[in-house]
């Protein structure tokens, strides 16, 4: 967070250098607030750099053993560029290294983890434990307990990545 408010400032003060410069080549014929005008957008455009990068920057940062599953792209009003262009705010990523599988009747069913980053004023992590049935596609939450969670159970689709990954 620290070096990102830095490179913030960094960015506004050259992009202001850079107004002041064409404010000097020009004999002082453009207007005084071309020079905080031009801060202001450098600094702005550092931040839509920042955000839309998250993702990807997030990405490279996991280990090789994960798998992108979900990918959560949305708006937000005090940015009005996102409902245009949207920017992803969250994701979630299977662990391969936590799949157990266990054969049950009718089936296997795998136990692993998913971690979910959400991208937040400080980048927020949680993970939680999973059941998958393969035979009938249904992924059930567990608590930190490794209780299962019921109300939370839901079936997913065959073709999902986390179907995939988890079944294959």
């Amino acid at each position: 967070m620290l070096w990102t408010l830095l490179a913030i400032v960094v960015s506004g003060l050259g992009a202001a250098g850079i107004g002041l410069l064409l404010r000097k080549l020009t004999g002082n014929r453009l207007p005084k607030w071309i020079i905080p005008v031009f801060g202001g957008l450098g600094m702005l455009s550092y931040q839509i750099y920042y955000e839309y990068s998250w993702f990807d920057h997030q990405i490279l940062r996991q280990p090789p053993e994960s798998a992108l599953v979900a990918r959560e792209a949305g708006q937000v009003f005090w940015r009005p560029w996102s409902y245009h262009w949207p920017m992803t705010t969250a994701f979630t990523v299977l662990d391969r290294n936590s799949l157990q599988r266990q054969d049950a009747e009718g089936g296997a069913i795998v136990a692993f983890n998913l971690y979910r980053f959400e991208k937040q004023h400080i980048d927020h992590v949680s993970h939680q434990p999973h059941l998958l049935n393969c035979s009938t596609a249904e992924l059930l939450p567990l608590d930190a307990q490794k209780q299962p969670l019921l109300k939370q159970l839901k079936r997913i689709d065959r073709e999902e990545v986390l179907y995939r990954e988890a079944c294959q």
